[in-house]
């Protein structure tokens, strides 16, 4: 994908979403059952799409909860339920149709409270962390919970995401029975919706306020030692990108005495604040050095900033040292500083990856005598892990990541960004070093690897065609040079499929995978050999690809 000519730049007042118009077609528009690009789809991150485009709108967003309704009978799942939404314009209509739904099912829904510096917001993490507190304790009547965001994605999207009472993503044991009713439901016109009216549930004894936000905040030094951040007296910087923690940060930095300074508050739905990402759209994420220009600019004010992206599940980091780090580059080094500075973990913990994060870590865990859990793409696939304190850390190379207290107890089982930015400033207030020195001195032991991943467009039936490819297609003996080691379609950490493949030498490996929520399938590719190598990594992959979608 070519860089935009206006990448990095602020947004452009033509490109900013008509807010009102998008609401109208969420009530509006009415997807086609018989166009599977309009069906309910629960890719890595739950149900994405766009009001504009009718694949996000009241409709969906209606038969899911039907659907989730009569799962959660299905398992007897009978606490209550946990509401989040973040910011993005689809999120508060989507929170009413889901409150006239489940309501009408007799489940009792619990919002945030909007009279707090919440705003009425909640971050992921936060819903993760509430399931866990509220069902720690419990022998039935367990919480589960909802969150409504699209993550990073643009403006005129939306999303929805459903947490089991474990806390983390759904797996796709559940999100495949939730979509095929929700599918059928709207083949029927919705008919077999239950509904109120959203002034009448909203009276109800079904719907309930409370607060989310102080309970995760006081919790946090439980994680991260807050008090040798605060004693380090450290300067730290942050750009909440307009996201569902926008009013998080100041509160923290009250209760534990940090000096952090929020360089951004608005909440605007149109986030027209945003720089530009790399091919010009608006895009919220803290892992883009293009998104994130903004923060970057100002980074010599502070010892430390960072950035999270709307739902606040991924976490951007800052050094004075390496500006924006590469997502693989932080969770390498975050791994190395917790197992080292952690004497309450256990010893048989395992370090958690995705299949396509930097082969970085692999060195990093193989030198802290720790077990590699390789997973396939999406964070459910750690969930099971962190929930039985087998992994101590589980990291995605999208900006993803969660690890356990400094006990050795379960945190929350979803990514949490303020905790891996939270721990980038224990990292620096602890050794003295931020983290991209101390990335510096990994690659001097383990060498320095190049990572790339590139979006390519696909239809449905092209990513239906990667996804279940077998080992069978790749049949050359050598790649960018090297002879091939490993060919794999299944994740060694689970033997799960991977939805795609990944081929790998001494130097290097690409894989490649559709993804689960837009058009597009993915290479990613790492050379431990240079940027060259690497290159001709990303050719033979698009090549082999091409072969297998043509």
């Amino acid at each position: 994908m070519a860089q935009h000519s206006q990448a990095g730049q602020p947004a452009a007042p033509e490109q900013l979403i008509n807010v009102a118009e998008l609401v109208g077609q969420y009530y509006s528009y009415t997807p086609d059952p018989m166009n599977k690009a309009e069906a309910v789809s629960f890719g890595t991150s739950g149900h994405r799409g766009s009001a504009s485009l009718a694949t996000f709108n009241d409709v969906h967003i209606a038969a899911i909860c039907q659907a989730l309704a009569e799962y959660r009978q299905h398992e007897n799942i009978t606490g209550p339920l946990f509401i989040g939404k973040d910011t993005h314009a689809l999120s508060e209509p989507a929170m009413m149709t889901a409150i006239e739904v489940l309501s009408a099912n007799d489940i009792p829904v619990v919002i945030q409270r909007s009279d707090n510096a919440s705003m009425g917001y909640t971050p992921t993490p936060v819903i993760s962390r509430t399931i866990i507190r509220y069902n720690q304790s419990r022998t039935e009547g367990f919480a589960d919970g909802v969150v409504i965001t699209p993550s990073h994605n643009p403006p005129a999207d939306g999303g929805f995401k459903y947490n089991p009472p474990h806390g983390g993503p759904a797996d796709s044991d559940a999100t495949s029975v939730i979509q095929k009713r929700a599918n059928a439901l709207i083949g029927d016109k919705n008919a077999g919706v239950k509904r109120l009216p959203l002034r009448e549930a909203l009276a109800s004894d079904l719907v309930s306020e409370d607060d989310f936000m102080e309970p995760y905040i006081d919790d946090l030094a439980k994680v991260v030692d807050m008090q040798a951040i605060s004693q380090a007296g450290l300067k730290l910087g942050t750009d909440p990108l307009g996201g569902a923690g926008v009013g998080y940060w100041e509160r923290i930095a009250e209760k534990y005495n940090l000096n952090i300074e929020v360089v951004n508050k608005k909440v605007d739905p149109q986030f027209g604040f945003m720089r530009r990402d790399k091919d010009g759209k608006l895009r919220m994420d803290c892992s883009s050095a293009f998104a994130m220009a903004g923060l970057i600019e100002l980074k010599d004010r502070f010892d430390l900033a960072w950035g999270n992206d709307p739902d606040f599940d991924r976490h951007g980091i800052v050094c004075k040292s390496a500006g924006l780090m590469n997502p693989n580059h932080y969770l390498a080094v975050a791994i190395n500083y917790l197992f080292n500075n952690r004497p309450d973990w256990s010893a048989s913990l395992k370090v958690g990856k995705t299949l396509v994060s930097s082969s970085m870590i692999d060195r990093v865990a193989t030198s802290l005598e720790r077990e590699l859990a390789e997973m396939p793409v999406g964070f459910k696939w750690f969930v099971e892990g962190m929930s039985k304190g087998t992994i101590g850390f589980a990291g995605e190379e999208s900006a993803g990541g969660i690890f356990l207290q400094r006990d050795g107890k379960t945190w929350a089982t979803d990514k949490d960004g303020f905790i891996l930015c939270l721990l980038a400033a224990e990292i620096l207030a602890v050794t003295g070093k931020d983290p991209g020195e101390h990335y510096q001195t990994l690659t001097e032991k383990f060498g320095e690897p190049v990572y790339q991943r590139i979006d390519v467009a696909a239809s449905l039936e092209q990513k239906a065609k990667l996804s279940n490819m077998d080992k069978s297609v790749v049949t050359s003996q050598t790649l960018a040079g090297d002879p091939i080691i490993n060919v794999q379609t299944h994740a060694p950490g689970n033997n799960a499929a991977i939805g795609g493949v990944k081929v790998s030498t001494e130097n290097g490996w690409f894989a490649a995978r559709p993804s689960g929520t837009e058009q597009i399938y993915k290479i990613y590719a790492e050379s431990f050999k240079g940027e060259a190598h690497l290159q001709k990594l990303i050719d033979e992959a698009e090549q082999l690809v091409g072969k297998i979608i043509e």
